[in-house]
């Protein structure tokens, strides 16, 4: 009788449990995230909210909103052979970076699922998503970098007090709690398994997730992986001097980019004396920083450069970029500050969340310090990261305990193939990173790109490899084509200007209204080319003949050195877009030299027209070409091509 009792009540309890399981998540489908953009509406993306519980010790109380999207597959088959991708940071969304996944070859085969992690994007309740550029008005200030690490702990606290207020609760914000909304999220959209991609910060994510939920994964990608976290921040300095000291010997080696940047890694270090000893300070635009100016000093400088070597596009800038900094070109310099303000695009409440609980408590300031000395030149190690420490000795206050390690003790057991990019240029995540995250694992292929920074999984060649490992994982990848490309080609020769960034600016953020006066003086020369060459009058006065003839010339000047300008930044950015942060190659030169004629021309035309008024017909006309004509100078002087 008691077994049956018993076997009474398991039956009662059973469905219960499985009933608050189901209900600990919900998932509710949504128009769009973009209802502004007209191309996304035209994908075949489902948009919703996963509800899960803040604190899953907790799975009937509070609960937060994970924003997804998933992108379907373009192929009919049957088999949505699903990824996931985890974004780095931490405190980086994924759903952002939704254009980059479009036509991303993975698509073909494969739904891509997009997210973002709690706490981050569009993710609900939002946390801080202004203190990054609460961050960049700090370090745009004249002070030292005593004085920024003080006025950083003191923002990142108002957010964390702010996060209080609204009653979150920060310590669920957390690795652990990020895989058990993946976990929730993948049987919320009825996948059996998936394809799990980790890039950067998110290979950590990744790792913890393989380890909690084995079951659920088909293969792993980890990108620029992080092999051990308790490392991040102690070997910094030497991840970063390691990477750039590839570059100089690179330079070196290269007879272009030596010749031109000889002593380069010499030009470095005398670069941030200089800049102890003087900063320098650049106007920049009011829209990214409210007090319109930016001041460099050496720890802006050093933080550039690091930045720089996540790309291989803007590795092959850095031999310039250190040479301008030498120089103290302010109109170069002054361009950058929008390039780089993107290095602060994170959510940081979330990422203190984040980092305060699992990475820098397994760190050590004496041992940063300790790594930083090694580096007697660069006079500490970037305080950019070692600032970290003070704010999360502050933001921990009150904590409970010291965060241990996760265990990823189960990584080991794994069978499910596994691909790991590394790159060479790499400052955050070495190379060396790859190789021992391999080792992790049973089934593993590791992927070194000879010339690539930080995540070069998102290059021409990456995004080939892992789709084909995604296809076929337990196959090899065929990295022929990174093995072959293994030189940088660093970029020489350039004609520095700073009209070139500001006209690209301006072709990119299109203003109509900006661009009506300029437009209509282009049409006006356009016509009078052709009213004064194809519609020729039998009789004229010599006055007219000869101002007509100045005022084809220069306008033909005009058109020339218009479209040659737009046609040489076309050019540029398709080989390599940030060289138009400082200018144009000097194969281009000769667009500046017409551009002189051309307001040369100008001002003989409209000195001509003064002198022979009395003897010009139609003086308004002519005078109506001739401001035209002088407008589109004063619009060429307005970006700085002048200068």
């Amino acid at each position: 009788m008691k077994k049956i009792m018993s076997l009474f009540l398991l039956l009662l309890i059973v469905p219960n449990f499985a009933f608050a399981q189901t209900k600990a998540f919900t998932l509710e489908k949504v128009k769009t995230f973009f209802p502004e953009d007209q191309n996304l509406s035209k994908e075949n993306i489902e948009w919703a909210f996963l509800t899960v519980p803040e604190n899953w010790d907790k799975p009937t109380g509070k609960t937060v909103k994970i924003a997804v999207a998933v992108l379907k597959s373009i192929s009919k088959s049957k088999d949505s052979n699903p990824v996931v991708y985890i974004d780095g940071g931490p405190g980086s969304g994924g759903i952002e970076g939704i254009w980059a996944w479009l036509d991303h070859p993975l698509r073909k085969n494969s739904d891509i699922v997009l997210f973002d992690v709690r706490g981050t994007g569009r993710s609900l309740p939002k946390f801080c998503p202004d203190l990054g550029k609460k961050f960049l008005e700090i370090l745009a200030k004249n002070q030292s970098s005593t004085q920024d690490e003080q006025q950083k702990t003191i923002a990142s606290l108002e957010c964390k007090q702010d996060l209080l207020n609204r009653n979150i609760d920060i310590s669920a914000y957390n690795s652990s709690s990020i895989v058990k909304d993946l976990n929730a999220l993948k049987n919320a959209l009825k996948y059996d398994k998936w394809n799990v991609y980790g890039v950067s910060y998110g290979t950590y994510t990744a790792q913890v997730y393989a380890n909690d939920f084995p079951e659920d994964i088909k293969s792993l990608t980890l990108d620029s992986s992080i092999s051990d976290i308790s490392q991040y921040y102690n070997r910094n300095t030497e991840n970063y001097m390691s990477s750039l000291k590839k570059v100089f010997s690179a330079c070196k080696e290269d007879p272009n980019c030596n010749q031109q940047y000889p002593n380069l890694q010499a030009a470095y270090y005398e670069t941030i004396e200089k800049l102890e000893k003087k900063p320098i300070t650049v106007k920049v635009d009011q829209r990214i920083i409210s007090s319109g100016t930016f001041t460099y000093n050496a720890e802006d400088f050093k933080i550039a450069i690091q930045q720089s070597l996540y790309q291989k596009r803007l590795i092959e800038v850095i031999p310039l970029l250190i040479t301008e900094f030498n120089k103290g070109n302010k109109s170069t310099l002054s361009s950058l500050v929008a390039a780089f303000s993107g290095a602060l695009g994170l959510d940081y409440g979330q990422y203190y969340c984040v980092s305060c609980n699992e990475a820098v408590p397994n760190n050590s300031i004496s041992e940063f310090n300790k790594n930083a000395r090694n580096y007697k030149e660069l006079k500490g190690g970037l305080s950019f990261y070692k600032s970290d420490f003070a704010v999360c000795d502050k933001w921990n206050l009150g904590a409970n305990k010291r965060p241990a390690l996760v265990n990823l003790s189960n990584l080991s057991k794994l069978t499910i193939p596994v691909l790991v990019f590394a790159g060479a240029f790499d400052p955050i995540t070495p190379a060396l990173n790859g190789k021992i995250t391999v080792d992790r694992f049973k089934n593993a292929f590791l992927v070194n790109a000879p010339i690539s920074g930080h995540t070069p999984g998102f290059s021409l060649v990456g995004v080939q490899i892992a789709e084909e490992f995604i296809k076929n994982p337990l196959q090899r990848p065929n990295t022929r084509e990174f093995d072959t490309d293994n030189k940088v080609h660093f970029v020489t020769n350039i004609k520095i200007s700073a009209g070139i960034s500001n006209f690209a600016n301006s072709l990119n953020e299109f203003n109509l209204l900006f661009f009506a006066p300029f437009f209509t003086a282009l049409i006006i020369a356009l016509l009078s080319i052709f009213a004064y060459v194809l519609i020729r009058k039998r009789e004229e006065k010599t006055a007219d003949k000869i101002l007509k003839s100045l005022i084809i010339i220069t306008s033909l000047l005009g058109l020339f050195t218009l479209i040659g300008f737009v046609l040489a930044i076309n050019y540029t950015a398709e080989n390599n877009f940030y060289i138009l942060a400082f200018g144009i190659p000097d194969q281009f030169n000769y667009l500046f030299i017409i551009q002189w004629i051309f307001i040369v021309f100008t001002l003989i035309s409209i000195l001509y027209f003064i002198l022979k008024l009395k003897f010009i017909s139609n003086t308004g006309v002519m005078a109506t070409i001739l401001f035209s004509l002088l407008l589109v100078g004063i619009y060429f002087q307005y970006w700085g091509f002048l200068l």
